[in-house]
């Protein structure tokens, strides 16, 4: 059973089920995820916890041994297995693919990992907690859906605003979930229930973005021109080395240029991408990109990017930031 972080709660509150396995890079939603079935656990009388953390020459039979030895005083436990890693190795990843097998009334089994990729995912030990549990996964929230999330914490303390001001406070927030989740709780501690007006949050909400030059690129990718000009001006807020914006935003425009020669040359998109090596969670970025763009888009744009290239090296002269700005709208 697949779940989202956001529809646990409610799961929660049907009943338990003997195995949860909690994955992502979001760690507040980890946090909060696990929290919430060690606390529903403890209502269902679930009254002591053995704490594994799976690192460098942990024992796995240490994993066996927690569910088996019962307490004279508690009949039921959860066992609380962290793979900060999230490679268990092959010792470790029949150890869970045994231990999942065999489940115990008695023992509820919380399983923390970080974000995983698409091949940790298709290995047996991933599929045979797939198979056995509930996996919640806690990815971070993308951009296009922080608005939404934003809005939820707000109405979890009775407060709300308009979608401009989620857009706002979404714009400070991006890439920095933890502080997102304090400045919602400033704004609750601020203000009393009700609708909160755009001036309240302004004045409340500090600029609390984590500057990405990865979502910079998904920006550009997008073709999202606004959003593209507010992180770049956060980039050389933080003293980015252009040098390194360039590279970012220079990968994803040879890789479009080189989709789209395939595609002219009458490769389907999805074949053209897995010859390119586009990576699972750019596939659909670079797709959108794709469609919307054309190989004379492309052209201009490397063109550009090596005359930027220049310019850094100071072999030309030219402002590197409105050049690096220039550069991003192109492929709008």
């Amino acid at each position: 059973m697949q779940l989202t972080s956001e529809a646990l709660p409610r799961h929660l509150s049907s009943g338990l089920k003997p195995l949860y396995v909690v994955y992502g890079d979001a760690l507040l939603l980890v946090n909060e995820a696990a929290d919430s079935i060690r606390a529903a656990a403890r209502l269902a009388g679930f009254t002591e916890r053995d704490t594994l953390i799976a690192e460098q020459h942990f024992k796995w039979n240490e994993l066996k041994n927690c569910a088996q030895s019962m307490s004279l005083f508690a009949e039921r436990r959860v066992v609380d297995l962290r793979i900060p890693t999230g490679k268990p190795g092959t010792e470790g990843g029949q150890a869970l693919q045994d231990y999942v097998s065999h489940p115990s009334d008695d023992v509820l089994t919380l399983i923390t990992l970080p974000k995983l990729d698409w091949t940790a995912q298709k290995t047996q030990w991933f599929s045979a907690l797939e198979r056995h549990g509930v996996m919640i996964c806690a990815d971070d929230i993308p951009r296009n859906q922080l608005p939404d999330w934003l809005a939820c914490r707000l109405r979890r303390q009775s407060q709300s605003t308009d979608t401009v001001t989620l857009d706002f406070l979404a714009d400070r927030c991006e890439g920095n979930l933890l502080a997102a989740f304090q400045e919602i709780q400033k704004l609750g501690l601020l203000f009393p229930a009700g609708v909160l007006s755009f001036e309240q949050v302004k004045e409340a909400v500090m600029d609390v973005a984590r500057y990405d030059i990865f979502k910079l690129s998904e920006a550009m990718l997008t073709g999202d021109g606004a959003r593209y000009a507010h992180i770049l001006e956060g980039l050389r807020a933080e003293g980015t080395a252009t040098v390194l914006i360039l590279w970012a935003i220079s990968e994803e425009i040879r890789t479009l240029g080189k989709l789209l020669q395939a595609v002219q040359r009458g490769v389907n998109v999805r074949d053209a991408m897995r010859d390119v090596r586009v990576r699972r969670d750019k596939q659909s970025l670079i797709e959108s990109a794709a469609r919307r763009l054309k190989f004379p888009h492309i052209e201009r744009a490397i063109q550009h990017a090596a005359k930027l290239d220049k310019i850094i090296k100071g072999l030309r002269t030219g402002d590197v930031w409105d050049e690096l700005l220039q550069l991003g709208l192109r492929l709008q």
